[in-house]
């Protein structure tokens, strides 16, 4: 009995042990004979046409087969075993965009055999179809050889898919051309913090927007707290600094929507420009209104200041919003052959199975001379109220106390109106892709805020008194008197 019940353990061990061993083995062959996935655009009977995914035997095109490449630059490297996945990648938060290879192009696609993509930039033009060992062998990097790739990106499986485009080249009738197209997910580039203008653009930057946002808050509920500076010019300064604040707050939020999807662009663009237009306007109503009582014959035969700042608002939103309106209808409809991509040029035809909207990212050029065609003329309209509103002071001998305070509100309408324009002046200029231009801009977006701070607050001598005067212990008042009253004997504006 013992030596059977020992016979019977052995067994079973060895039983065990080759169970084991056969489903390693069988994993290990699963894992060796498990197919190369290779992502195709269109069907495997279908090529990309004009931008489309055509059958390849109406435009007499055979279909694409993948070239595998090795890692050292071996051509035709054979891979037996390889299933297609049809279908555009699923690129989520990312951009998607597409790369050409064709002759005599700056842009190479290299697929190896584990089913990775290459996209290289090349410095010069490539026509040599047997040179793909230069671009990838170390030994020419270490040699600084010009045939070293500008730059290039590594895109895994899912992240990509390839085919065979045909396209007419130039105006109709002219001869098709033949390559390779690839639709790719945008790459994650890498951040060197250390880089100085990294550090200016990607973290001096947003700190900025973000002591600008606390400043223009300051000023916001100061006019907003204090009674004595809740009138109309007061309301407008605060609706005009929460303006700038929704605008700080989407431009930053556009520093780092680089390489997000196309909504957060468009949003993010939306919400900075309509806050932009609207501050630019309400400027325009604060100017338009001290225009018009320096011209009153009586300042006090008025409407209340809330009626009044109903019907600015009524003028300053309802251009706001016909604006916009008409912004995103020019976007979507009206600038689509030329609008301006993230990236440039290179995808001009989308496919047929992408959604209208996939192929928006940002506000295209259209909509921002919608936007800022307004502002341009607002600029020339409060230049008129300027020198208009200076004259008729200059020839006034004696005034009372409101025009004494409408004067002092003209001066704060004028430095504001000075410091939005160049703010919004070098805004423009830092499109002009010069770095110095966009380092002048973030200066001068930096030092809006403060020069607002200054206007609006510390320049007045009365505002400071009321704040101060917020942080003292006094005795509560059973009545509350007027701006005027409280400074009748004194008090300089």
């Amino acid at each position: 009995m013992p030596a059977t019940a020992a016979t019977i353990s052995v067994t079973a061990v060895i039983a065990i042990a080759v169970t084991f061993l056969a489903v390693m083995v069988g994993r290990t062959d699963a894992t060796t004979t498990s197919p190369v996935r290779v992502n195709k655009c269109c069907e495997k009977f279908e090529v990309v046409y004009d931008g489309k995914c055509t059958v390849a035997s109406t435009v007499n095109a055979t279909v694409w087969k993948p070239e595998f490449i090795g890692r050292k630059g071996e051509r035709n490297v054979q891979v037996d075993n390889y299933r297609f996945i049809i279908g555009l990648p699923d690129c989520g938060t990312k951009q998607k965009f597409n790369i050409y290879e064709y002759h005599d192009s700056y842009d190479k696609l290299i697929l190896f055999p584990d089913g990775q993509l290459r996209h290289l930039i090349l410095r010069h033009h490539s026509s040599m179809q047997g040179s793909v060992g230069s671009y990838l062998d170390e030994d020419y990097i270490d040699a600084g050889d010009s045939n070293v790739p500008l730059l290039q990106y590594d895109y895994e499986q899912g992240l990509y898919c390839m085919d065979r485009a045909i396209g007419i080249a130039g105006e109709a009738g002219g001869e098709l051309m033949e390559g390779l197209i690839a639709k790719v997910c945008s790459p994650k580039e890498e951040t060197h913090w250390t880089d100085s203008d990294v550090m200016l653009r990607k973290i001096i930057n947003p700190i900025c927007h973000g002591i600008a946002m606390i400043i223009l808050l300051v000023v916001a509920i100061i006019y907003f707290v204090l009674p004595t500076l809740r009138d109309l010019v007061g309301n407008m300064v605060t609706t005009i600094t929460m303006c700038l604040i929704v605008s700080q707050a989407a431009d930053l939020v556009r520093i780092f929507t680089e390489f997000s999807n196309h909504v957060s662009f468009l949003i993010a663009d939306l919400f900075f420009y309509v806050s932009l237009l609207g501050a630019f306007f309400w400027l325009n109503a604060m100017g338009y209104y001290i225009w018009k009582m320096f011209r009153t014959r009586n300042v006090f035969l008025r409407v209340s200041d809330g009626r009044k700042y109903c019907w600015y608002s009524g003028y300053a939103w309802g251009c706001t919003g016909t604006m916009a309106v008409i912004a995103v209808f020019a976007h979507y409809f009206l600038d689509l052959p030329g609008s301006n991509r993230s990236v440039a040029g290179a995808d001009t035809h989308q496919s047929a199975r992408e959604s209208f909207f996939e192929g928006q990212d940002n506000i295209s050029w259209l909509g921002i001379a919608v936007f800022f065609t307004p502002i341009a003329f607002i600029i020339i309209v409060n230049i008129f109220f300027f020198v208009t509103t200076l004259r008729f002071i200059n020839r006034m001998h004696t005034y009372g106390r409101i025009h004494h305070k409408l004067r002092c509100s003209f001066v704060m309408f004028t430095l504001i109106f000075a410091t939005m324009s160049v703010s919004w002046l070098f805004l423009i200029l830092s499109w002009l892709h010069f770095d110095g231009l966009l380092y002048m801009h973030i200066i001068a977006n930096a030092l809006q805020a403060p020069c607002i701070l200054y206007i609006c607050v510390l320049r007045q001598k009365h505002v400071t008194f009321l704040v101060k005067s917020c942080f003292r212990d006094q005795a509560p008042q059973t009545t509350e008197w007027g701006d005027e009253m409280t400074y009748m004997n004194g008090g300089d504006y």
